[in-house]
């Protein structure tokens, strides 16, 4: 997943690959390997290539507040960093199956079936690595199928609406 976010007045391109804790994130080109452990609550550790890290998490409007042992950080998300996904490509007629881009939680279902969508409306909200990710509507129709509940742990790939 792709992201942007800003940072002490410099914006910064994020790159988050990977799932069951163990991610590559990339900074403007700089890979680096993260082992992310959430016990929840609002705080994580991670394991920066191979440097112990722990971290609260508090979030605002625009992005989070990160709070280390030495700094506190505030992180702007732009709005394509949100997670929002991109404006989507024109899809063909017949039920269009949307699936999980990454691992996370389903944290907002926004439709149910049988309800009708115009094309860009959000769906579902999927939470990742603590940033929420709102997966929009291809085109126009009606939700044919909700194959997940808010709550719901789901793998890249998982089936989470048939739109027809």
């Amino acid at each position: 997943m792709l992201f942007d976010a800003r940072v002490d007045g410099r914006t910064v391109r994020v790159d988050v690959r990977g799932k069951d804790g163990k991610y590559t994130v990339t900074l403007d080109g700089r890979a680096l390997e993260v082992d992310l452990f959430d016990p929840g609550r609002d705080f994580v550790s991670l394991l920066i290539e191979g440097r112990s890290h722990e971290a609260g998490l508090e979030k605002r409007a625009t992005g989070y507040t990160v709070v280390l042992a030495d700094d506190v950080i505030e992180v702007e998300l732009q709005d394509a960093a949100r997670g929002e996904a991109p404006a989507p490509k024109r899809v063909a007629d017949g039920p269009v199956r949307i699936k999980a881009p990454m691992p996370g939680k389903v944290v907002r279902m926004l439709v149910g079936a049988g309800d009708e969508v115009a094309a860009g409306a959000g769906l579902v909200v999927v939470e990742a690595m603590k940033m929420e990710n709102e997966l929009r509507a291809p085109r126009g129709g009606r939700i044919l199928e909700t194959a997940v509940r808010e709550g719901q742990a789901v793998e890249t790939g998982a089936l989470l609406v048939v739109l027809e």
